[in-house]
C-alpha cells in the first residue's frame, strides 16, 4: 500500500488541502499536483503548500508552470512571461535560460519543486490544436537548443524540470485531453525529429521527462506512449539513457483513461515504466482506493512485478529528497521577490512580432478580442491585450459589433485559422474595412491569408507587447 502511494500524485478542487488528501499524505503519497483553481493569491499558495509540507515533508509539490500561454502562478491575471515560441523565435539561449530561472525563483518562493515544464515538443503541424505556441519551434534543433537552456535555467534553481511530452506530441491534430492523438513515423523518424529535443534535454540534467497519451503504431500499436515498455523502457531508459523521474502526463485525459478508466491506467502505466502518476485535477480519497486495489490486482494477476512499484516509488522518494538537498544549498537571493513583473523588456519582445510589409496602424482604432474556446491545457487564464490591461470589445461566434467611422478594427484572436466563424468574421470585416488588422496570438498556418500580424504567443506579456507595437506603429 505504502509503495503504490508513493508513486500517486493526484490534484484536488478548491484552495484548501482537503482531510482525505492529509492523511493520504501522512501515508506516504508520493506528491501532489497543483492547479490554477487551486490558487487565489501567493500568500494562500505558500499557505498551501506549507500544509502539504507538515503532511508529508518529502511529498513532491509540482505545477505546470511553462511561462507562456500555460500558467498556474498567474491563473487570475495571466502569465508575464513571453512563452516558448516567442523565445524560439527570438533566439536567444540566454533569454530563454533567465526566463526558465525565473520561473524556478517565483516556484520557490512558492515552496514548489517540481515544474512540469518545458515543453519540448516540436511543433511540426500548424494544425496542432493542443501545442503550438507552447512549443519553441518547427525545427528540432532549434528546439533542443531552448529546451536545454529552459532547463538549466530552471535547475539552476533547485526545482526540478520534467520535459514533456516524450516521445513528442508536435505531428498531432488531435488534443489527448479528448482523444487518442495517432503520430506515424518510425524510430529511424523519431530520431531524427522529436527525440532530439529529448537527447539534449537529458544530456543537460533534466531530472524528470513526462510522457505523452499518444499512440505510435509504427513504434508499438499496443496503446499509448504511456501505457508502452517499448517506448519508455526500450527508447528512454536504454537507448537514451535517461535515469531520472518518469512523470505520466495527467491520467484523467482521454488518451489514457478514455476507455480504461483511472484505475487501470495507473497499473498499466507503472508496469511500462512511470514512476509518478499525475492523476488529475479533481481527484477523490474513493478514487485513490480504486487505484490502489488496481495495482495490487494487477500485481496478483502478475501483470506487473512489485518490484516495478517499488522502484518507482523509490524513484520518487530519492527525487524530492534530491529537492530538499538542493534547496538547502541554494537559498534565494535576497534580491528576489513574489511579483509577476516581466522579466523581458517589451521591445525585446516587440522582436518576434511579425507583420505583413505594407500594413498600416491607423492612430483611431479598437481592439475586438474574438473569443474562442482554449484548449484545456491552457484553461481561461486571461490573454493578450485584455490581460495587459487595454480597452478591448469581446465577441464570439453569432455576435458582432458596430464601430465608429474612422476607426480602424483590429482583430485579436487565437489560431484564427482554425474557427470557420472566425475566418468569415474576417472576411466580413475586411469587406467593410478594408483597413482591418487581423493579429492572431496564437500558432499561424502556413499560409498566413487570415492574420496580418503573428505574436507567436498571447500572455499577459505579449498582450503588452501588442500594445507598445502597435502605439509605435500608429500612423
Amino acid at each position: 500500500m505504502i509503495a503504490v502511494l508513493g508513486t500517486l500524485m493526484p490534484g484536488f478542487a478548491g484552495h484548501a488541502l482537503p482531510d482525505w488528501l492529509a492523511d493520504r499524505l501522512r501515508a506516504g503519497l508520493g506528491g501532489v499536483c497543483l492547479f490554477g483553481g487551486n490558487i487565489r493569491s501567493r500568500a494562500q499558495l505558500v499557505a498551501l503548500v506549507a500544509e502539504i509540507r507538515a503532511a508529508n515533508p518529502l511529498a513532491v509539490v509540482a505545477i505546470d508552470e511553462e511561462g507562456g500561454d500555460v500558467t498556474r502562478l498567474f491563473y487570475d491575471v495571466g502569465s508575464p512571461y513571453p512563452g516558448n515560441a516567442v523565445l524560439g523565435r527570438l533566439d536567444d539561449l540566454a533569454l530563454t535560460e533567465h526566463v526558465g530561472r525565473t520561473v524556478g525563483w517565483q516556484l520557490r518562493l512558492a515552496g514548489i519543486d517540481l515544474d512540469l515544464a518545458p515543453d519540448a515538443d516540436v511543433n511540426s503541424n500548424p494544425l496542432n490544436p493542443v501545442i503550438g505556441t507552447r512549443s519553441f519551434g518547427a525545427d528540432p534543433h532549434l528546439v533542443a537548443r531552448h529546451t536545454a537552456a529552459w532547463v538549466q535555467g530552471l535547475q539552476s534553481t533547485g526545482v526540478a524540470a520534467s520535459v514533456k511530452h516524450f516521445p513528442g506530441h508536435g505531428d498531432t491534430e488531435l488534443d489527448s485531453h479528448l482523444a487518442m492523438p495517432i503520430v506515424r513515423g518510425d524510430l529511424a523518424e523519431l530520431r531524427q525529429r522529436e527525440l532530439v529535443p529529448f537527447v539534449a534535454a537529458i544530456a543537460a540534467g533534466a531530472r524528470t521527462i513526462m510522457t505523452s497519451h499518444i499512440l505510435l503504431p509504427d513504434v508499438d500499436d499496443s496503446g499509448p506512449a504511456t501505457f508502452s515498455p517499448r517506448i519508455l523502457q526500450s527508447l528512454l531508459r536504454d537507448e537514451l539513457g535517461f535515469d531520472g523521474v518518469i512523470v505520466s502526463d495527467a491520467l484523467d485525459m482521454a488518451g489514457a483513461s478514455g476507455e480504461l478508466g483511472i484505475p487501470t491506467a495507473a497499473a498499466r502505466a507503472l508496469a511500462a515504466g512511470c514512476d509518478l502518476l499525475c492523476i488529475g485535477t479533481d481527484n477523490s480519497d474513493a478514487q485513490l482506493d480504486d487505484i490502489v486495489a488496481a495495482v495490487e490486482q494487477s500485481i496478483g494477476r502478475g501483470e506487473l512485478p512489485p518490484a516495478r512499484v517499488q522502484d518507482a516509488a523509490a524513484r520518487v522518494a530519492a527525487l524530492a529528497a534530491e529537492s530538499h538537498r538542493i534547496a538547502a544549498e541554494t537559498p534565494v537571493p535576497a534580491g528576489i521577490t513574489a511579483d509577476d513583473a516581466p522579466p523581458v523588456e517589451l521591445t525585446v519582445l516587440a522582436g518576434a512580432i511579425e507583420s505583413r510589409p505594407g500594413d498600416v496602424v491607423q492612430a483611431r482604432r479598437q481592439l475586438i478580442a474574438l473569443r474562442t474556446v482554449a484548449n484545456i491545457a491552457v484553461g481561461v487564464a486571461p490573454w493578450g491585450p485584455s490581460a495587459a490591461g487595454a480597452d478591448v470589445v469581446e465577441i464570439g461566434e453569432g455576435e458582432s459589433i458596430e464601430l465608429e467611422p474612422g476607426v480602424q478594427p483590429v482583430l485579436v484572436g487565437l489560431g484564427v485559422h482554425r474557427h470557420p466563424w472566425v475566418r468569415a468574421l474576417i472576411a466580413q470585416t475586411r469587406a467593410a474595412h478594408p483597413d482591418t488588422i487581423v493579429v492572431d496570438m496564437g500558432w499561424p498556418d502556413e499560409a498566413r491569408e487570415h492574420a496580418d500580424v503573428v505574436t507567436w504567443g498571447a500572455s499577459r506579456a505579449m498582450g503588452a507587447a501588442l500594445l507598445d507595437w502597435l502605439e509605435r506603429s500608429g500612423s
